[in-house]
């Protein structure tokens, strides 16, 4: 992929590397880029994450970040280091995406696709380099230990000034390939930074590589010049070593926590098989179906579209959208949803929709945008960084003049002691890999988190506000009774009824619209409009205005002894019919309430419908609270008003009526297949409904908390013990490499143990 391509466009030609070319190739792009929309209307900007290869820390983020800000077309530009994301918006009329990748390259980073990212011939190859890095320092670290070790047994005059010199010499020839082979990696980084006039974590790494080595080299080439005849070769190679052994170990427990994102956002195939009009088949990029095409799935892959079975029968797996891991009966005719598996024989399916219209496309924007968020917490920490770097080069150089006027000889060892050991790369991932594992571990179980930094306001919640219809009772309804005016035809009432509903995502509506054979006729209707929590109005052809929803909505009708959820439907002429409905609870609603209650969480229902089913349902699940016949103001104002008590609130909705109310509490979740408006304004979505997740995720964001509050304190008490240490000269640089490394694998071990 070495080979150079030649792209032109209106700002004239332009050679960049054909790795940098496919990021402008539209088809591949629609993978990884979406338009961005303000208030509906396209702005003609576009959102782009990718993966960033390179990078291990907060200050390659900002790097990246660096190189990016400012430059003309480039709207917005952040990376997440715990995750490698960047997430970047961009004007396509001013930039490409090749040209910004390419200034990226520059710093001595890559930008890939997600997808190409974690492929298995790209993730092989980085692994393969970086274990023969490994390699070459670990046997050089060996070979300069052997020649190193007579010096600290022997006493002195015991090996003759020749013996030593080779000894010497020796060593210095073998440090060669762990300095300029195994050390590429940090003085690329290095050197990108500088010249962006910054100072990186790996700075302070290369300056102390390079000086010890240089220091070195002038004893062995000069062993009675100003450096003495001390080396430090053994310090050299065994930190390296250390260094490169943690970030690989790193990596690999990096995977491990927020690779289970990736692992979830990456699950479509590649490629699958096409159906042509003679019957024949082609294998095609899946960024390159469309609607309406014929495809044949594989045993073990990932349904490449939202489609139908055309085939008698299928076994999937639907556990990225439900949460559950549990084989599923499809028959001919039934909807595959993209991302599901196909666990049984081949399957042939019908596309209906692909891209980004899919379920599985939402799922993954949700994701994504957590994995590019930096909590409150990680800018902090990333803020403390940058400047924490300077004072390490500060400090460094202080020590180095001050043991020099004390012992020259410890001088070098020492500033290159503190200039490794301070190094903050704990404290920039003591944050974001638990919040990533945590978040990793809850999409395994159909739990998405949109925002992370919910994890802090979902770990103070000590009270949790219900709405009941679709929340703790199921989100479908069945219809029945139904109360008629004299005269009025069930048929025609129910066709009316349904006309109206089945625009609406309401509990209420969904069931009216599911209560009509799919075969009845529905009569066309003009200017739909829908009072969101109220109900649905419209006009019929002839005029007549008619409307569906709850009393208040419909004014006056007769008094009828109907329990339960109902709508009524009304024209010119007044009341016209009550439709009743059976809705059943959610089979871990009470057990989901009974352990808020023991955890200290108090717990209310506040729902639109009348007193009598919403006091029935709280009493069934056990509720403290209830507020019953509430519009979606009255909710917001409730919500509201408690908080002002002190309460901290954690809304659990589905609704269209409540976005407000979902978008104001501390944090919130939507339930179930909640409305797109429920979903957009809440902190996490609970794909498979149950009421119980709601509780399990409260409970992981306290222990995320307590983890991340773990973390920082091992990352100063880390400091505060080991920067003393080099400063009085009781931690050679090698001890510093490896307490560096030790510190950062401790932080991501502690964290992962969320993901399990």
């Amino acid at each position: 992929m070495s080979s150079a391509t030649w792209l032109s466009d209106h700002r004239g030609p332009l050679t960049v590397n054909d790795d940098f070319a496919v990021l402008d190739d539209p088809v591949e792009q629609s993978a990884f880029t979406e338009a961005v929309e303000a208030e509906g209307a396209c702005t003609g900007q576009r959102e782009s994450v990718l993966v960033v290869q390179g990078m291990y820390c907060a200050a390659c983020a900002d790097a990246i970040e660096g190189a990016l800000d400012g430059v003309p077309g480039v709207v917005l530009a952040r990376v997440h280091a715990a995750t490698r994301r960047l997430q970047l918006r961009w004007d396509p009329a001013v930039t490409r995406l090749s040209e910004l990748a390419a200034r990226v390259g520059e710093r001595g980073y890559r930008l890939l696709p997600l997808q190409q990212a974690l492929s298995i011939d790209q993730r092989l190859r980085e692994t393969r380099q970086a274990l023969w890095r490994l390699f070459v320092a670990g046997f050089c670290m060996m070979q300069v230990m052997m020649y190193a070790w007579p010096a600290y047994v022997a006493a002195p005059g015991d090996i003759p000034p020749d013996i030593g010199q080779l000894l010497r010499w020796a060593s210095w020839v073998i440090s060669v390939p762990v300095v300029f082979f195994a050390s590429g990696p940090f003085f690329q980084r290095a050197w990108a930074d500088l010249k962006a006039r910054r100072i990186g974590m790996d700075t302070p790494v290369s300056v102390g590589i390079l000086v010890t080595f240089l220091v070195s080299s002038a004893a062995t080439f000069d062993p009675s010049g100003p450096w003495g005849h001390e080396v430090w070769y053994d310090s050299l190679t065994m930190f390296v070593f250390f260094l490169l052994g943690g970030r690989y170990l790193e990596a690999r427990l990096r995977e491990r926590t927020a690779g289970a994102l990736d692992a979830l956002i990456n699950r479509l195939p590649a490629s699958c098989e096409r159906e042509r009009a003679d019957g024949t088949r082609e294998t095609v990029s899946v960024r390159r179906l469309a609607a309406g095409d014929v495809v044949h799935v594989r045993a073990g892959e990932a349904f490449p579209g939202d489609g139908v079975l055309l085939d008698a029968h299928a076994t999937v797996d639907e556990a990225l959208l439900t949460g559950e891991s549990r084989p599923l009966a499809r028959r001919c005719g039934d909807a595959l949803v993209a991302g599901s598996l196909n666990l049984a024989g081949p399957a042939r399916m019908r596309l209906d929709r692909v891209g980004s219209d899919t379920r599985y496309a939402h799922i993954v924007r949700l994701m994504e945008r957590a994995a590019t968020e930096r909590p409150r917490l990680a800018e902090l920490a990333d803020r403390i960084a940058g400047p924490f770097l300077v004072l390490v080069m500060l400090a460094a150089a202080a020590a180095g003049i001050a043991w020099w006027q004390i012992d020259p000889s410890k001088s070098l060892a020492i500033a290159v002691a503190v200039l490794i050991v301070t190094c903050p790369c704990a404290l920039s991932l003591a944050t974001p890999a638990a919040m990533l594992a945590s978040a990793g571990a809850l999409a395994r179980r159909g739990v998405l988190i949109r925002r992370l930094q919910a994890f802090e306001a979902m770990a103070s919640v000590n009270a949790v506000v219900f709405d009941k219809t679709g929340t703790l009772t199921h989100d479908h309804l069945v219809l029945r009774d139904l109360h008629l005016r004299t005269g009025a035809d069930r048929t025609q009432v129910l066709a009316l009824a349904a006309a109206l509903a089945r625009g609406s995502l309401h509990p209420v509506a969904r069931g009216v619209t599911a209560a009509v054979p799919a075969e009845l006729s529905l009569p066309l209707l003009e200017d739909l409009r829908e009072e969101p929590g109220q109900g649905v109005e419209g006009r019929l052809p002839d005029g007549r205005r008619v409307r569906l929803g709850s009393a208040l909505f419909i004014g006056t009708m007769p008094e009828l002894d109907v329990d339960g959820p109902r709508t009524y439907l009304a024209d010119d002429h007044g009341w016209l019919a009550t439709i009743g409905f059976s809705e059943g609870l959610r089979e871990d609603a009470r057990a989901a309430v009974q352990r808020l209650r023991q955890l200290g969480i108090q717990t209310w229902l506040i729902s639109g419908d009348r007193a009598a089913p919403a006091h029935h349902v709280a009493q069934a699940v056990g509720v403290d609270h209830v507020l019953a016949e509430a519009t979606p103001e009255r909710k917001l104002q409730e919500v509201q008003a408690l908080q002002q008590r002190g309460w901290r609130i954690a809304m659990v909705g589905d609704g269209l009526n409540d976005g407000p109310v979902l978008a104001w509490a501390d944090a919130s979740f939507a339930l179930g297949r909640a409305a797109p408006l429920a979903q957009a304004r809440s902190d996490a979505v609970v794909q498979g409904g149950r009421v119980m997740d709601v509780v399990d995720t409260l409970l992981l964001a306290r222990r995320t908390l307590r983890v991340v509050r773990q973390n920082l304190v091992w990352a100063a008490v880390y400091n505060a013990v080991c920067i003393p240490l080099a400063l009085i000269g009781w931690m050679p640089p090698w001890l510093a490499g490896l307490g560096m490394a030790a510190s950062s694998l401790l932080v991501i071990a502690n964290a992962w143990r969320l993901s399990r």
